[in-house]
């Protein structure tokens, strides 16, 4: 369409001039300053003495489409859900889930050995800033649970409640973690 010859208009910019040399996809022109400038040929537009040829509404169209500021931007990631509805961590401190046998080891041992396990979890969470964590312990004569209790109370920044009952029944305790604590 555009060939040697042509005075054209370069869009968006206040440049004109004729054309003196065309390739596939650029046109160089001189401009009236006496200045040879490229650009491609979607950003040219043909004019007939003094008058602009008024391209049809598919071609400005295309052309714009064309250009990278219209191009449509690559869709943002999808943001990570609020902390508050991730899954909660879930630590089981039954005995028979933290080791294999229990031969040889006295009811002392084994709740330290459950209240050392706790104490390690809710450290690795707390360093990991998981929001919340939910502490297995079982029902039996409850001596677990309320030294579980103290341990817990002993942070500043754990708040205790009971586990959900339909899921864990009463032998859960979930600590919400605050991560900014004041």
């Amino acid at each position: 369409m555009i060939k040697v010859g042509d005075k054209v208009e370069v869009l968006d910019e206040p440049i004109s001039g004729k054309v003196v040399a065309v390739t596939a996809s650029e046109v160089t022109i001189e401009t009236e300053d006496g200045f040879e400038m490229a650009f491609f040929i979607n950003e040219v537009v043909k004019i007939q003495s003094g008058a602009m040829i008024i391209p049809s509404f598919e071609e400005v169209n295309k052309n714009l489409q064309e250009k990278e500021i219209f191009k449509k931007k690559p869709k943002r990631l999808v943001a990570k859900p609020k902390e508050r509805s991730l899954p909660a961590m879930e630590v089981d401190l039954h005995i028979h889930k933290l080791i294999k046998s229990t031969r040889g080891m006295t009811n002392h041992d084994m709740v330290t050995l459950q209240l050392d396990t706790a104490k390690r979890q809710l450290d690795f969470a707390i360093s990991k800033r998981i929001p919340k964590v939910i502490f297995i312990h079982g029902v039996g004569q409850g001596i677990l649970k309320e030294e579980l209790k103290y341990l817990f109370g002993r942070y500043d920044n754990v708040r205790i409640s009971d586990a959900d009952y339909k899921k864990y029944g009463l032998g859960a305790m979930e600590l919400y973690i605050v991560q900014n604590p004041k």
